[in-house]
């Protein structure tokens, strides 16, 4: 254990494996990025056993954005997906037979951004009109971004949007191509590391919380059918990935080596210091003291579901039953309460 000081108390619950011979739950799982250090806790649960002493054979593919990760689950391409909450909400507006669950909250603090040069002109979100920002088709920022607008003051009609790989983004933004680039802030802060460019130093970033937009972010998401069908395998899938979440904040080495075992190109020490920083930043809203890490507070919650609906003038209001759902997660006592010193 560093200077960091990681809770990791948990989980003295019985973890009966299946009978032998005993058919596992087959779930296909994609993720919100592509293989990356914060994922550690996923691959950590499935290397450690922890779902298949639940009864569980997961197959986790690589995500092509937290957005896309909520419409590869509506169409019932996969049964679970790790996708931006907000995305959700959209959905259960407009498709609700078929908007996924939000059964877990993992990003409790909103990283949504538009990262600009730290030497441009571009210093207030007002700025931003007039000017060409782009980001990936299916980033949760990209898709929010009429509902920052709005809160904020932009006139949307007046900023270019393009879209570009997401492998793209951070080049285009130091060689001028794009004025701006959606993401989530650690996302672009640790992928410009790995060009060389130091992103505190080289970029400003206009971050969507300090404008209003106190959103949750990514989310555990299962199809409706799961939910309804087996809702014991659900159950067993938030019991593997809390206790695969405890696994990484005690030991954050090892969910890296476990990254790097299915990607061997990663930079270990640019994805240890993603995942330290995502957990800081993303993962560490006050509230986990009192409602445990995977919960919501309702008041909060429903705050942004009037966001999205108003900014993006959706053709009506879910409710909150709607979008996230608590039925599922552990007893609040073998849940993270704490993942900081």
């Amino acid at each position: 254990m560093n200077r960091r000081s990681f809770l990791a108390a948990t989980l003295a619950a019985p973890w009966a494996a299946p009978a032998i011979g005993q058919v596992r739950t087959r779930l296909k799982f994609i993720l919100n990025w592509r293989y990356q250090g914060p994922q550690g806790l996923f691959f950590l649960a499935e290397d450690r056993g922890f779902w298949r002493e639940e009864g569980l054979e997961v197959a986790m593919d690589q995500g092509e954005g937290s957005a896309a990760a909520v419409t590869k689950v509506a169409t019932g391409a996969y049964d679970v997906g790790f996708g931006d909450i907000n995305a959700t909400v959209a959905l259960a507006a407009t498709r609700p037979a078929e908007a996924p669950l939000g059964v877990m909250m993992l990003y409790n603090r909103p990283p949504f951004c538009i990262a600009v040069r730290a030497d441009g002109p571009i210093r207030t979100p007002k700025d931003l009109e007039g000017r060409t920002l782009g980001g990936p088709a299916n980033d949760g920022a990209l898709r929010l971004f009429p509902a920052f607008a709005r809160l904020a003051g932009i006139d949307a009609s007046k900023v270019t949007i393009v879209t570009m790989q997401p492998q793209l983004r951070e080049q285009m933004l130091n060689r001028g191509q794009v004025d701006g680039v959606f993401g989530f802030i650690n996302t672009i802060r640790f992928s410009a590391r790995l060009i060389g460019t130091d992103a505190d130093q080289a970029y400003r970033f206009i971050a969507y919380g300090d404008y209003g937009m106190d959103l949750y972010s990514n989310c555990i998401v299962v199809s409706r059918s799961l939910a309804r069908d087996t809702p014991q395998a659900v159950r067993g899938l938030l019991r593997g990935i809390n206790r695969g979440l405890a696994a990484m904040l005690a030991e954050p080495d090892a969910a890296v080596a476990a990254v790097a075992r299915r990607e061997p190109p990663i930079n270990v020490a640019v994805e240890r210091a993603r995942l330290d920083a995502t957990v800081r930043d993303e993962m560490n809203h006050p509230e986990i003291a009192r409602i445990g890490l995977g919960d919501v507070v309702d008041e909060r919650f429903e705050r942004g579901i009037d966001i999205i609906v108003q900014a993006q003038a959706l053709p009506r209001r879910p409710a909150m039953g709607e979008v996230f759902v608590r039925d599922f997660l552990p007893p609040l006592a073998e849940r993270i309460t704490r993942v900081m010193g």
